[in-house]
Parts: C-alpha cells; sequence; structure tokens
C-alpha cells in the first residue's frame, strides 16, 4: 500500500466517523428535542443542527484541503524516486507547514538535480579524458607496424605513446588521490621536511618544459622547515608548477614565493600567461572543468581540484587571482603550529 493509499484510507475514516457522530447527534436532537404538543423541533436544536451540519460540511471541505498538498507531496516524491527532478511543488498553501515542506522540497530537488549534472558530467569527462589518449596510442602503435617507417618516424611515435600514458597514468593518480581525500578527514603520516628544498626539486622535474618555452624562472624561496604530509604537499607544488608552465606565454616569467609569516606559510606560484576570465575563475577549483573548453591545451581538469582539497586537508587555504592576458596566481597558506 503506498503512502497516498494510506492518506486516503485515513481521511475516509475520519470523514465516516464524522459523518456517523453527525447523524447519531441529529437523530439525538430530534429525538429529545422535539415538542409532541407543538409538533415542532425547538429554536435551540435547531440552532445546534445547523451548527453540525455547517461544521461537518466545512470539515470535510478542510479535510480536501488539506489532504490534496499532500497527494502532490507523494506523486511528486514518486516522480523523484524514478529519476525526474524537474518537478516542482506549488509553494502557496493556507497551512504553514505544508508551505514550509513545500519549500523544503523543492530546495532538495534542486540540490539532487545539481549533484546529477555533477555525476554525469563527471562520467562524460573521466570517458573523454580516458578515450582520448587512448586512441592516440592505439593510431601510433598501428602506424609503427609500418616496417618503411624510418627510425626518426618511430621514435616520435613512440614519443607520442610515451606521452600519453603519462597522461593517463597522471589522470588515474589524480582520479585516485581526490578519491582517498574525499573519504579521509585528517591528514597522517606527517613528518618534518624542507618545504623549499621540496619546491626546488618538484621544480626541477619540469625543466625540459619550462627550458622549452623559454621561461625566466624567478625564485624566492626562504629556508622552512615543515611539519606535514611530504608527498601530499609534493602533488600540491606538482600541479601548480605543471599549470603555470602549461598556460605560459613563450620567453614568460614564473615566479614562485615561498615566505614564513608569523605561525604560517604562503607559497605563491605565479605566471604571466594567458590568465583566466571571470567566469572561469569561478569554477577553476571544480573538478573536470577547464577554462579551456576545446582540449586542445593538455590537462584533465583535476589539477586544482586536487590542490584544493590536498591544503584543506592540511588545513590550509588557496586563492586565485587572475587576469584575462596578464596572467594567473596562486596562493597557499599552511598553518606552521601543528
Amino acid at each position: 500500500m503506498t503512502v497516498s493509499h494510506i492518506f486516503a484510507l485515513i481521511m475516509a475514516v475520519i470523514m465516516t466517523a464524522s459523518m456517523i457522530l453527525t447523524f447519531v447527534i441529529i437523530y439525538s436532537l430530534l429525538r429529545f428535542s422535539f415538542d409532541p404538543l407543538s409538533g415542532i423541533i425547538t429554536s435551540s436544536s435547531f440552532v445546534a443542527l445547523m451548527s453540525i451540519v455547517v461544521g461537518t460540511i466545512l470539515s470535510s471541505y478542510v479535510s480536501k484541503k488539506m489532504l490534496r498538498p499532500i497527494l502532490k507531496i507523494n506523486d511528486a516524491a514518486k516522480k523523484v524516486a524514478t529519476g525526474d527532478f524537474s518537478v516542482r511543488l506549488d509553494e502557496r498553501s493556507i497551512s504553514k507547514e505544508i508551505r514550509e515542506i513545500a519549500g523544503n522540497f523543492n530546495v532538495m530537488v534542486r540540490e539532487l538535480s545539481n549533484t546529477e549534472t555533477l555525476r554525469d558530467d563527471f562520467v562524460s569527462n573521466v570517458s573523454h579524458e580516458f578515450k582520448t589518449p587512448l586512441s592516440a596510442i592505439e593510431g601510433y602503435a598501428t602506424l609503427l607496424q609500418d616496417e618503411s617507417l624510418s627510425r626518426e618516424e618511430q621514435q616520435k611515435y613512440i614519443n607520442y605513446i610515451l606521452d600519453n600514458t603519462g597522461r593517463l597514468t597522471k589522470l588515474t593518480q589524480n582520479i585516485l588521490s581526490l578519491s582517498r581525500l574525499e573519504n579521509q578527514e585528517i591528514v597522517i603520516q606527517k613528518e618534518q621536511f624542507l618545504l623549499d628544498e621540496q619546491i626546488r626539486c618538484v621544480l626541477l622535474t619540469y625543466e625540459s618544459r619550462w627550458e622549452e618555452k623559454n621561461l625566466i624562472i624567478d625564485l624566492n624561496l626562504e629556508r622552512i622547515m615543515f611539519y606535514g604530509n611530504q608527498s601530499l604537499l609534493a602533488q600540491v607544488w606538482s600541479n601548480l608548477i605543471d599549470n603555470a608552465i602549461k598556460f605560459s606565454n613563450q620567453n614568460g616569467i614564473l615566479s614562485i614565493d615561498c615566505l614564513a609569516t608569523g605561525n604560517e606559510v604562503v607559497v605563491t606560484v605565479k605566471d604571466t600567461g594567458i590568465g583566466m576570465e571571470d567566469d572561469v575563475k569561478k569554477h577553476v577549483f571544480d573538478k573536470f572543468y577547464q577554462g579551456e573548453r576545446s582540449h586542445n591545451v593538455k590537462g584533465n581538469g583535476l589539477g586544482l581540484a586536487l590542490v584544493k582539497l590536498i591544503v584543506e586537508r592540511c588545513d590550509g587555504t588557496v586563492s586565485l587571482e587572475s587576469e584575462k592576458g596578464i596572467g594567473t596566481a596562486i596562493t597557499v597558506t599552511l598553518q606552521t603550529d601543528n
């Protein structure tokens, strides 16, 4: 039996009991208030009778008015259960409680709709990000089967395969890291390490890329002994530096500052690249969001989402300043009194 049937049964029982009680009262009044000498019902009994009749009619009307929105809520809940998140309830009602229920229901459905959209986008983007490098690997592997290829052509195709394999590896690592962190409230395995030295080591792994763009590297790294999760923070600097190089213009400047101020460490990675528009800045830390919609720029939209999650798990904050055509600066602030 559904909820609507239960409500209908309850209201039917109430209305039936009300009608029976009304007839019993009417019968009692007619029997005990009837004047056999005059052959009429006394005026007081008539008033009482009319009051009961009117009360019964009003009770029936109000019951129906109260039951109707409840049944609508039940029908709407059924639609949501089948995946229809477009349903909305009318928030106008004679009852304050019903209005509140309808309003809360509409808020819930909107949130569910947003969650469903994010889930669909996540699946779509993951599929796209895996499919692109896999297709490239398959294509170049097929070309390598041509025995007439020169040694240079073979090496070029091999490099393409290795490059796309690296993209898959990084994508998989980012997804696994996000999954672990989203289900882990506390960062464990903390240790003492030189934060400035870690940033230098991460930067050196991108040497070939910054040399390819002929970037000027401007470092201002204060010697800082930090207590935290070394592997997680290495991912933060890796993603920030990777993005800074990726979106830098040829012959640009890549600046990295690491300074201690009071009980905080502030690390800023700044580039003089393409920058971001306002609508991009609003979503830049969302999973799989890419300001470059055409996917011409290599990336999977997980880097900054991972940065934000790691920094928050380390009880820090991350902020971004960017201007289209001028560049971007991302600042990470960490507490040193842990």
